[in-house]
């Protein structure tokens, strides 16, 4: 199955996106940190050119910090961008993107002409947040949902730095077919999109590879289950998510197995490395080709046969 989310908002969102970037001096892209290659925009890249950009780690404190790292030098390793991870609950981190944007605009003196930043993220990233916490009171609506932010708006900060918001969009497609499910899993994509039970069997199947012991410590399991089914079952069980005949509502397992993550109450858990992302996009396209070929080969059957038809 894949998920995708691209409601009418976003490609507005998209095109005023494209129409602002040539004013804008710095880019502050908003990443989940638990996710950071499936919440980063592949649009990025093409829309702003040469303009520095500072990717944010945003839920670093859900996040394992281990990983975190990792993805922070990979970020680095790219022209023009500087990677920072932060948390909510530590204000502080956040009042240092500041600083950061003045870092980054060494010839620009900001006392004659502020910083014009733009700042871009996923649905539900953290963007409303960050901004009420920068500006020190609030501006930008925020909400535990994807979709809260609707329009763009100018807001101007300390430092001498104008910032632009604007809302939380996805893109058409979301490949690989992983990204779209790492991003239900983290709350990004409306739960109307897809059913827990599917996003949880794909969750718990990476759990159960790389956080065996912190599902197995939260939900009390003495023994490791064999599979994403089997984990599923097992909380279900623990949980009480039970119907006629005894058997698991997998449904309710997923849900509780989502929002325990969600929550961070699995421990901090990240749902993907450099390594694995880069091989993923080799299989997605070595896929793509596959399927164009297949399509193309039987257009040719097709007019063959059509060809035929009419001699």
């Amino acid at each position: 199955m894949s998920i995708n989310w691209f409601p009418g908002h976003m490609h507005k969102a998209r095109k005023e996106i494209a129409e602002v970037m040539p004013q804008v001096d710095i880019i502050i892209e908003m990443l989940d940190a638990r996710i950071p290659f499936s919440s980063e925009n592949p649009l990025v890249p093409q829309l702003r050119g040469n303009t520095p950009c500072i990717k944010v780690l945003n839920k670093a404190d859900l996040a394992d910090p281990a990983l975190t790292a990792v993805w922070v030098a990979h970020f680095e390793q790219q022209s023009g961008v500087r990677a920072i991870p932060i948390s909510q609950q530590h204000p502080e981190q956040i009042k240092a993107l500041l600083k950061l944007c003045n870092e980054m605009l060494p010839d620009r003196n900001l006392d004659i002409r502020p910083a014009r930043a733009l700042i871009m993220g996923i649905p539900n990233v953290g963007k409303s947040t960050l901004i009420n916490t920068l500006a020190g009171r609030t501006i930008a609506k925020t909400g535990n949902e994807a979709g809260v932010t609707k329009t763009q708006q100018r807001i101007k900060l300390e430092n001498n730095v104008i910032l632009t918001d604007t809302p939380g969009f996805l893109w058409p497609k979301l490949s690989p077919p992983t990204c779209g499910y790492r991003l239900a899993v983290t709350g990004a994509i409306k739960d109307t999109v897809f059913e827990y039970a599917d996003i949880a069997m794909f969750a718990a199947d990476y759990l159960l590879k790389v956080y065996a012991e912190a599902v197995m410590r939260r939900f009390d399991l003495t023994e490791r289950p064999e599979s994403d089914v089997a984990l599923l079952d097992a909380i279900g069980v623990r949980r009480g998510c039970m119907r006629k005949g005894g058997i698991v509502d997998l449904e309710k397992a997923g849900t509780i197995l989502i929002t325990e993550l969600r929550a961070g109450n699995l421990g901090p858990v990240t749902l993907e490395t450099p390594d694995m992302v880069t091989q993923e996009q080799i299989d997605a396209k070595a896929d793509e080709a596959a399927k164009a070929k297949d399509k193309a080969e039987r257009e040719a059957e097709r007019k063959r046969k059509a060809q035929r038809k009419y001699r």
